[in-house]
């Protein structure tokens, strides 16, 4: 069996990974809170841990390993996108209208996530749905002496829990030091978090022994990871955000609760994410969603390519430049692997690297690879024409390689044609304004490199009316339209 090493954030050692029961492998993933589109930063972890889910099914078999992934449906965020409509005159009800609006976003994340080739978890629960466990584990916690009611509130005693501060490397002290927290009069430490919260009559809220009041947010991943894997489990993951003070609370007060258990035996964080070199932020105007990226014409399997390209415990840079060589390598991909009807052999190379703390830098080097051995062999056969054998073997495991990092999936390959279609209708559009610049039709000309830049393409004028074109940020296909 291939042995699997990954870098416990909690050890920070790289440790062969034993799974608590081979039969039944289980890894939980911190999900969206669904009010907005997901951007570019929420679609990391997703694609990171589908490698390693990906990777746990071939080694363990698909019926062996359950995958849960949150939405996290309750939140301030949510309802106040909710009461902006019911301001504008929705007559639907508070909790219609969060229901609706929650519905939509989880809609907005399966497509969003599908177009990068990412499969569906075992289990997407929604914390609407576990509240009562949420309220048992609270309660639990106030019988064990790990939380305290406080004017109305419920909340966690970081003291009650020596351990603190393990996952993050930080004592209590140096947290409270260096960390912004909410201070509130009726905490007995700073670092006290909360549990429960009083909720008004105008927001969603459940009830509870402490009133009214819906749940913070560290409790909901806590009540339904044991609600689906148990208390304890074998992997944990998220971006490095969360790391404090999000996954730190949820170890106190799931082991807190479950103290003969384990809670997550393994952790595993993404580091955060970059554009052209700077921190992606709306004020900086470099923040997008992966639907911005897709409805610029850049196609899913073109970003999953980019995230690939940097080890996940790295900061990853997302550049123009690492579009087009992405974009240009699966097209050369592509371009062997469209006739393949057959299944082959995930290379061995390939596995050893992916089970390697998931090392898909070098999975894609070892791709790469396969793909020249395969046209160095495509262009003997051409030359000896008969004394080869067909390289139908070799594309077929080419192909198999490549879909373990999620990429050459039959599901997410359309954008392929339908970026030829638009790479003909933009030449077709050039080659209109070359001629008109060649009769001297300068105001046509003018027109056209115009149009062209509204809808976000550069054109670049070559000597003897050579023509080249790239893709802007800004690129929009459907103004192509109404060009000529």
């Amino acid at each position: 069996m291939v042995e699997i090493k990954l870098t416990n954030t909690r050890t920070r050692r790289k440790e062969a990974f034993v799974p608590i029961d081979p039969a039944d492998v289980r890894m939980y993933l911190c999900g969206p809170t669904v009010y907005d589109r997901a951007h570019l930063g929420n679609a990391r972890p997703v694609v990171v841990f589908d490698v390693l889910y990906r990777l746990l099914r071939h080694v363990y078999g698909s019926r062996h390993v359950t995958y849960v992934r949150n939405f996290t449906d309750v939140d301030d965020k949510i309802n106040a996108a909710a009461l902006a409509r019911k301001e504008a005159g929705d007559p639907r009800s508070l909790e219609d209208l969060i229901r609706a609006r929650t519905e939509e976003t989880i809609g907005w994340y399966h497509a969003d996530m599908d177009a990068l080739g990412a499969l569906r978890p075992d289990h997407e629960p929604r914390a609407t749905d576990y509240i009562p466990q949420m309220i048992d584990m609270i309660a639990d916690l106030i019988a064990k002496g790990h939380a305290y009611e406080a004017a109305g509130h419920v909340l966690f005693d970081v003291r009650s829990y020596p351990a603190y501060g393990q996952l993050s490397g930080r004592s209590v002290d140096d947290m409270i030091a260096g960390a912004r927290v909410e201070v509130a009069p009726f905490k007995r430490d700073p670092m006290d978090f909360v549990l429960w919260k009083p909720s008004s009559g105008d927001l969603p809220g459940w009830d509870s022994p402490w009133g009214r009041g819906r749940p913070g947010w560290h409790i909901e991943c806590s009540a339904m990871s044991a609600a689906l894997l148990g208390e304890s489990f074998d992997i944990h993951g998220g971006g490095i955000d969360l790391q404090f003070p999000h996954h730190e609370n949820e170890i106190a007060q799931s082991c807190c609760a479950h103290p003969q258990a384990d809670f997550a035996r393994v952790w595993l964080h993404n580091e955060m994410l970059q554009v052209e070199g700077k921190k992606m932020s709306k004020s900086l105007g470099n923040f997008f969603t992966v639907r911005d990226l897709l409805d610029q014409g850049i196609s899913g399997e073109v970003i999953r390519y980019v995230f690939l390209m940097t080890h996940y415990r790295k900061p990853m840079d997302w550049t123009a430049e690492k579009v087009r060589e992405a974009e240009a390598t699966l097209r050369r991909w592509r371009g062997i692997a469209g006739g393949v009807t057959q299944s082959g052999t995930a290379a061995s190379e390939i596995v050893t690297a992916i089970a390697d703390d998931l090392n898909t830098p070098e999975a894609l080097a070892a791709l790469h690879e396969m793909y020249r051995s395969i046209t160095r062999l495509e262009h003997r056969i051409a030359y000896y024409e008969d004394e080869f054998p067909s390289v139908g073997d070799e594309i077929a495991d080419f192909v198999t390689s490549a879909q373990a990092l999620g990429l050459l999936l039959p599901e997410i390959g359309e954008w392929l044609e339908i970026a030829d279609e638009v790479g003909e209708r933009i030449m077709e559009i050039a080659i209109a304004r070359r001629d008109a610049r060649q009769a001297r039709d300068f105001s046509t000309a003018d027109r056209i490199r115009a149009q062209l830049e509204a809808a976000g393409v550069l054109i670049k004028d070559g000597p003897g009316g050579a023509i080249a074109w790239e893709r802007g940020p800004n690129f929009d296909p459907d103004k192509l339209d109404g060009i000529l």
